[in-house]
């Protein structure tokens, strides 16, 4: 319509991850503020919604929004959220649409009081659980797996929450980091592959869960340890009770958390996520010793590889794009005429730094290849002499069913497409990825049958009706 402005998604030559959770028991502690403040340092792993429900002991309280965690609180909603427990969520939708009853916490009524959950992860049995819910007479308000859980856990008889969460357990498949509180209690639950991240964390008297260690550290919290596989962690005012519910025959910690999702700060499983992408960098200059005048990086989670791979090349590295941190992943583009600058928006290449260089352009994955050539164009646009591109991990050439969204398998430009093909379709001189070996190699610290890499391999930890 004339007048009226159009909004495009800029969809990233990135995978996305399903979402962030954290939780505090606190009495006497402003726990909407820290968990807000814990969202915040969470905010790379979501940015569609925010929401925190906080429980006082009778019931629970809930507030979120569309956008980034900034935009949904103000000082008057966080004041309104009063309680000695409290729940966040930063999502992405990889299950259900992006509205606002999409949103979480999920925050319920039922048999027993009230009940609040937050989901991180993806179940590859949603369809199957749900139709049977439904069958058997369950209303959902939302198109989320999330609600599921809930009613499932919920719905238990034994009229004990902890045996309908271990119940609820053995009917899921797929990847799932909850956490769960009935306002009295609060609950860290990990699936039994642990394909998702959850720590523990504790800050004085206080005790609390998040997806990452760096949620902790903004908070002030001291990092505890991981949950582990399997596990139902339960905090009350008696402290901590943990119960080993299941545990699969192996582990499967998703390999791209290292790779590309999580914060370089942070430490999942015992390994520091900026130690392991120095080793990817490391590898990479192994398998492939190439020469240049400059490395720079994709921002920003290439930068700490291309660091690495420079020190270990002895080659320079500096800042060969300017981020513009001021645009988030959705913009108004006025005009279909202006689709392309989309990727100017958010990156500008120094043209006195890259002019007449043999440049080495280093990025941690490439999923669609819809910005790499966009990318590599604007470097030879500023004068770049050659544009060697090295990718710090292997070509992701199969589906994830676990909380990302590359779940259909022709989004990826890998599934289909040779790295010659790939190399001319960018217009890089010479294009290499991480070897599955080299990454590996890497991740050492991990046997490869304790990651899942499916989406690098093929190799998924869930098979037949499970992973799909």
């Amino acid at each position: 319509m004339a007048g009226e402005h159009c909004f495009f998604l800029l969809k990233e030559d990135k995978p996305r991850e399903a979402c962030g959770v954290f939780g505090i028991f606190a009495p006497g502690l402003d726990v909407a503020r820290l968990t807000y403040y814990g969202l915040y340092a969470l905010q790379h792993r979501g940015q569609e919604s925010a929401g925190i429900a906080v429980g006082d002991g009778e019931r629970i309280t809930c507030r979120k929004g569309m956008g980034l965690v900034g935009d949904v609180f103000a000082e008057e909603s966080l004041s309104s959220l009063s309680g000695h427990i409290a729940i966040g969520h930063v999502r992405y939708a990889t299950t259900g649409e992006s509205s606002l009853e999409n949103a979480q916490p999920f925050a319920f009524y039922y048999k027993r009081g009230m009940i609040a959950l937050a989901h991180n992860g993806n179940l590859t049995n949603y369809a199957e659980l749900r139709r049977e819910l439904s069958q058997s007479g369950s209303i959902f308000q939302t198109t989320s797996d999330s609600e599921l859980i809930v009613s499932l856990i919920a719905g238990n008889d034994s009229g004990d929450l902890t045996a309908g969460i271990q119940e609820t357990m053995r009917r899921l498949c797929g990847a799932y980091s909850l956490i769960l509180t009935t306002g009295n209690r609060l609950y860290g639950i990990r699936d039994p592959y642990g394909i998702r991240p959850l720590c523990l964390g504790r800050l004085d008297d206080a005790f609390l869960l998040a997806s990452e260690s760096c949620a902790l550290d903004t908070v002030g919290a001291e990092f505890i340890r991981d949950v582990r596989p399997g596990e139902i962690v339960m905090i009350d005012e008696s402290g901590i009770t943990s119960l080993q519910s299941h545990q699969q025959g192996r582990r499967a910690l998703c390999v791209f958390e290292f790779v590309y999702f999580a914060r370089p700060d942070s430490v999942i499983d015992g390994l520091n996520v900026q130690k392991a992408r120095y080793a990817l960098g490391r590898e990479l200059a192994r398998e492939y010793p190439l020469e240049g005048d400059l490395v720079i990086p994709a921002p920003d989670s290439g930068v700490s590889a291309a660091l690495s791979y420079a020190s270990a090349r002895r080659l320079p590295f500096g800042e060969g794009l300017i981020k513009n941190r001021y645009v988030g992943r959705t913009f108004i583009r006025p005009t279909q005429q202006l689709r392309e600058m989309g990727v100017k928006l958010k990156l500008n290449p120094v043209r006195e730094r890259l002019a007449g260089k043999r440049v080495i352009l280093l990025d941690d994955s490439i999923v669609r290849g819809t910005t790499s050539g966009k990318i590599i164009q604007m470097l030879r646009d500023v004068g770049a002499k050659e544009l060697h591109m090295l990718v710090s991990s292997p070509a992701v050439t199969h589906c994830c069913y676990y909380g990302i969204d590359t779940s259909r398998e022709g989004e990826l430009i890998a599934a289909g497409h040779s790295v010659e093909e790939i190399r001319r379709h960018i217009g890089a001189d010479t294009l290499h990825y991480l070897s599955l070996s080299g990454m590996q190699a890497a991740l050492a610290p991990f046997p490869r049958e304790e990651v899942c890499d499916a989406c690098f391999s093929g190799d998924y930890p869930l098979e037949g009706k499970e992973r799909l």
